[in-house]
């Protein structure tokens, strides 16, 4: 799904084709160092996607605040220490929510 090689040591957690609010569709995707989002292109004529460049590459330890948002528009919302806000249209945002939480606690990076 995603075009972006894991960097030595790095574990796939979590990956969906999402949205964000700013950068449209494209694939999130959270590893024990990095959350990354990158464009996603398609046609309905065919259904295929392909990945596109990456708009994000945003290091755990740069994570200032990170929640779950919305009942039926899940998010997650992601605040970095730059102050800029991200927000992630996910099928279950409790779940990515947890799981950004849990790495960053554990200092698994």
């Amino acid at each position: 799904m995603s075009s972006v090689k894991p960097r030595k040591g790095e574990k796939l957690l979590l990956q969906e084709d999402c949205a964000e609010d700013r950068l449209k569709n494209g694939i999130l995707t959270l590893t024990n160092h990095r959350i990354i989002f990158e464009k996603t292109e398609g046609t309905l004529a065919t259904l295929s996607k392909q990945t596109g460049e990456l708009l994000l590459d945003l290091p755990l330890d740069q994570i200032a605040d990170c929640r779950a948002e919305g009942f039926i528009i899940k998010k997650v919302v992601i605040t970095t220490l730059n102050n800029e806000i991200y927000k992630f249209g996910v099928f279950s945002n409790s779940k990515w929510t947890k799981e950004i939480e849990k790495v960053k606690s554990n200092e698994l990076y």
